[in-house]
């Protein structure tokens, strides 16, 4: 890593290509480092899971689900934390991401002052976790 070693990584997992791009573009511009993936199987064989502050995810995708990878991740690394993005706004969907234990849900199409304020949030607190 050359000098963005110091950024926080947050890693952006989404099967649109236009939220990811949108994503990292954000985080960039508040001075953080994305790392994006198109599946969730994709980011799983990496090694970003070890290295992320925090994880932001669809809840709906082919193969792997939102769900189905923050089941996975936090079996391993319980204090990352996740934040959800959903173009499917539902109850439901709400209170299963709280029941889990994930940092917040969004809804898109999302404020991405909101995002950047939460990927804060989660970062900030995640270190106190440590």
């Amino acid at each position: 890593m050359e000098m963005e070693q110091n950024q926080p990584i947050i890693a952006v997992v989404d099967d649109d290509p236009r939220v990811r791009e949108s994503v990292e573009a954000l985080l960039s511009s508040a001075g953080m480092r994305a790392k994006t993936f198109s599946t969730a199987e994709e980011f799983l064989k990496t090694d970003q899971m070890r290295v992320a502050c925090c994880l932001i995810t669809d809840v709906r995708m082919p193969g792997i689900d939102g769900w189905e990878l923050q089941r996975i991740v936090m079996a391993e690394f319980p204090n990352l934390p996740i934040i959800f993005i959903t173009a499917h706004q539902d109850e439901v969907a709400r209170a299963r991401a709280a029941e889990l234990g994930a940092f917040a849900i969004l809804y898109k199409p999302f404020d991405g002052e909101e995002l950047l304020e939460i990927v804060t949030a989660a970062l900030t607190e995640s270190e106190t976790r440590i």
